[in-house]
């Protein structure tokens, strides 16, 4: 698992990176589920987002540790 990555010439957790990239995608995902009211199939829209924030910050660990390891 990487530790730490360099961005910029500066070196931050490599989760928090993870995090931030799946924050983003999350963000804009957001737009497209909320378009096309799949959050309103879940019940509470929030739930959705959460999960789908945590499913994106686990794809991204998993990918970057099978790919840069």
């Amino acid at each position: 698992m990487l530790e730490e990555l360099r961005v910029f010439g500066v070196y931050v957790p490599a989760a928090l990176v993870w995090a931030v990239l799946a924050g983003v995608s999350a963000h804009l995902l957001r737009g497209w589920l909320q378009r096309y009211a799949w959050s309103n199939l879940l019940g509470h829209g929030g739930v959705l987002e959460i999960a789908l924030f945590v499913l994106l910050w686990w794809g991204l660990t998993a990918g970057a540790d099978m790919f840069f390891y």
